[in-house]
């Protein structure tokens, strides 16, 4: 099969690939028919993930139709078409019955990462019945490759960690697809100000229409003045850093009100100074977090009924065979306009 090939830091190919086989009982085979690039196989491509080695498929995100299981999978057969969860989890260890599938000691964060992932013609999901969920009949399968992991990571490590209230004040700093989804998701909790900062006036734009409040383009305006002019000199409520470098989160902890909440969403590759200096005494809560992907039937409700529309999320579309391509439009997101990039195998 074709799939795209890590060869360390700053190299990939697609090339042939043996097809996946059933390894374990419990694993499926699933052919793909949409997946995506996440900014995490960026930071992967750029060394900032070392434990991803030479020869490792990536991706993580994805739907497809199953073409095998084990003997020991019991809710999928042949056929189903299945979202993939970018978290594998056994549903059994200490961890998993916490909630925190994202440490399965079985599991967690495999795909594209420790195993082989999902930028191919087929994939090895582990523990099947644990880690897909059914596709509802009449569903948009692209808008679906938004919940195996964007929508899910903006709602748990975003929203849910921030703690997003009625009425609070929220500033989002990162107009990614992360931070989007985590715009959109922060408005089930219909807070009085969203404020969405980046330096592309494009996603600028586009955050708008998602529903920010405010905007601050971070190269052109005072961010600190602008957010205290909009919470009353207060400070947010909530910030989510949705980037993962130091400067967005040292700007976090500057836009923090007393009370609030730092909600740490981006993957860091480099340390941050944790100024507390300036917080010891603000009663500031600081929270970290992988996607543990358990809203992720909640979220899918919300697509079925069309409460939550992740559909422009998306906005290049390409063939498993122009993944290459795929990659240079995704990483250069400013100049492309990019947010979410569909590619569907069609060999």
């Amino acid at each position: 099969m074709k799939a795209l090939v890590y060869h360390g830091p700053g190299h990939k190919g697609f090339e042939e690939r043996p097809r996946p086989s059933i390894q374990q009982p419990a694993d499926a085979i699933v052919k793909i028919l949409k997946t995506t690039i996440c900014g995490t196989d960026l930071h992967i491509l750029k060394g900032d993930v070392p434990e991803v080695t030479a020869g490792r498929i990536l991706g993580h995100e994805g739907v497809g139709v199953i073409e095998e299981t084990g003997s020991a999978v019991t809710d999928f057969k042949k056929g189903d078409h299945v979202l993939i969860s970018c978290i594998t989890s056994c549903g059994r260890c200490e961890y998993c019955r916490k909630g925190m599938y994202s440490h399965c000691v079985n599991g967690g964060w495999v795909l594209g990462h420790l195993i082989d992932g999902t930028q191919a013609e087929y994939v090895r999901i582990p523990y099947a019945d644990t880690s897909l969920y059914h596709i509802p009949a009449g569903v948009n399968e692209e808008a679906l490759v938004m919940l195996s992991d964007i929508l899910p990571t903006g709602y748990e490590c975003g929203v849910l960690n921030g703690k997003v209230q009625p009425g609070s004040a929220v500033a989002i700093v990162g107009a990614g697809p992360i931070g989007l989804a985590s715009l959109l998701t922060a408005q089930f909790y219909s807070p009085a100000a969203v404020i969405m900062i980046d330096l592309d006036n494009n996603r600028l734009e586009v955050a708008k229409k998602f529903g920010a409040t405010h905007t601050i383009n971070s190269k052109q305006e005072n961010v600190l003045e602008k957010v205290l002019s909009v919470t009353g000199n207060r400070g947010v409520d909530t910030a989510i850093e949705a980037v993962g470098i130091p400067a967005t989160f040292e700007l976090c902890e500057k836009l923090i009100g007393p009370g609030g909440r730092i909600a740490n969403v981006g993957v860091h590759g480099k340390s941050a100074a944790l100024h507390l200096e300036d917080l010891w005494a603000k009663n500031i809560t600081i929270t970290t977090r992988l996607v543990d992907t358990a809203s992720t039937p909640l979220l899918l409700k919300t697509v079925a009924s069309k409460k939550l529309d992740p559909m422009p999320l998306i906005t290049h579309r390409f063939r498993l065979t122009e993944i290459l391509q795929a990659y240079e439009t995704f990483g250069q997101a400013e100049k492309e306009k990019t947010l979410k990039v569909i590619i569907s195998n069609d060999l």
